[in-house]
């Protein structure tokens, strides 16, 4: 049954002492704005050194996804396969990715250890037989191994979504090994965690290795994933990758959520002790240096209106709230779903800040709402700097490897040089892939 998607553009704002948990806006058309600075599924997936990318889409849909590749220089390792609407009257659809892969792969100068393949929404429409196109892949490759890959907008609202299957489906080429008790894994992050954070340092102080898909330099380097005896996921993007390695590699999940609450911070850290066997002990000065730091930050920020957008990481809620304790005046979140972990948050947030505002990013109403304030903003995220053009902004993407106490000293520093040094905002946030300036 078809359901009319059209929603009224009025309601683009509600303060969120009347928004709702955790969907503050109704779901209808949608607006996109032109910050495209954040990964996507074609980022994901070419962060596997060595592999090769191949997406077998109608033309409309490729666009997109040729362009990011482009963009982030990686043309080398991307081929794509055009569904056109004689392969659908026909019903060759199965041959045309047999085909078109294999032709593929016999041009290219040198034959990728990994292929990915990715098929998109009018194969599942068409319900064509994706076992038996990868079995025969397999089997005309053996050298190669090969995964399924999703380019699929018909997943965003049920089930996993496209982010969290291709978090997961790069796990899937691991193959199992024996488990080394000095290594383990971080896994679904797009940039790799600060070799300065806290859970960073506990690992490496204690002699562990530390590995992630960020800071593989070749195949090899990745398959070395699979013996790592620990995989930590640290958003929530990345739990089907953590449950993936945990049930086929045997490797041990914890999740340590990115967190600005202090309490929860110190709990992963002595979860991450208590399942390596270390004595771990909360650090007084570690505490105080990071009040002193948000302290330092806000007698230079002082009353400034500061907007934040769900972009920044799994926890704008959660960020806001630690600056509203520590004096910031945040007054706007441009977001369009909460992250169900904030609930707490969001409930203290309605308490202590009632007319903090809550923004849609894709509400169509979005399009032409007011850009501009009266006063100087500082943004976190590049939709926040977008929806406020504003040229003060930290360029914070999915957490950008800041993580626990040193993660929430950085960013206070960031948040400084942001408010200090303007940035030419349009440049910035509509190249895509473009990554984080703090990096």
């Amino acid at each position: 049954m078809l359901k009319n998607m059209h929603t009224a553009p009025k309601q683009v704002s509600v303060p969120i002492a009347q928004a709702e948990f955790p969907q503050p806006f109704p779901v209808g058309l949608e607006y996109s704005a032109p910050a495209r600075g954040t990964q996507n599924i074609v980022f994901t997936g070419l962060s596997i050194p060595e592999a090769h990318s191949i997406f077998v889409c109608p033309q409309g849909c490729l666009r997109g996804v040729v362009l990011t590749a482009a963009d982030i220089g990686a043309s080398d390792r991307f081929s794509t396969i055009a569904v056109g609407e004689s392969n659908v009257l026909e019903g060759n659809m199965e041959d045309q990715i047999i085909d078109g892969v294999g032709h593929i792969i016999d041009q290219l100068p040198v034959t990728p250890p990994a292929v990915l393949v990715y098929t998109s929404c009018v194969h599942q429409f068409l319900g064509i037989d994706l076992h038996m196109v990868f079995g025969t892949l397999r089997a005309n490759y053996p050298a190669i191994q090969f995964t399924d890959c999703y380019m699929n907008p018909i997943m965003r609202k049920s089930g996993w979504n496209p982010d969290q299957k291709m978090r997961r489906q790069l796990y899937s080429l691991l193959k199992p090994a024996p488990l080394d008790e000095h290594a383990v894994n971080i896994l679904a992050n797009d940039y790799p965690l600060d070799h300065s954070s806290d859970l960073y340092q506990l690992l490496s102080q204690n002699h562990y290795t530390v590995r992630e898909v960020a800071t593989c330099k070749s195949y090899a380097d990745y398959q070395k994933m699979a013996t790592s005896k620990v995989a930590i996921v640290t958003r929530p993007a990345g739990k089907p990758a953590g449950k993936l390695v945990e049930k086929k590699l045997g490797q041990q999940l914890l999740y340590l959520p990115l967190s600005y609450n202090y309490e929860e911070i110190i709990q992963n850290l002595q979860k991450l002790s208590a399942a390596l066997g270390l004595n771990y002990q909360p650090d007084p000065q570690t505490i105080a240096a990071c009040d002193q730091a948000l302290a330092a930050a806000q007698a230079i920020i002082g009353n400034t209106p500061i907007a934040l957008d769900g972009t920044l990481g799994p926890r704008p809620l959660g960020l806001a709230r630690l600056l509203l304790e520590h004096g910031f005046r945040v007054t706007d979140i441009y977001i369009d779903m909460f992250n169900k972990e904030e609930k707490a948050d969001f409930a203290e947030l309605q308490a202590i800040a009632p007319d903090l505002a809550i923004h849609s990013t894709l509400a169509v109403g979005m399009r032409v709402a007011p850009r501009t304030r009266e006063e100087k903003v500082l943004a976190i995220g590049q939709k926040a700097a977008y929806f406020t053009a504003t040229a003060y902004f930290v360029n914070l993407i999915k957490g950008s490897g800041l993580y626990g106490f040193d993660g929430i000293q950085r960013l206070a520093s960031l948040m400084v040089a942001a408010y200090q040094e303007p940035k030419d905002t349009q440049a910035l946030i509509q190249t895509k892939s473009w990554g984080c300036g703090c990096l």
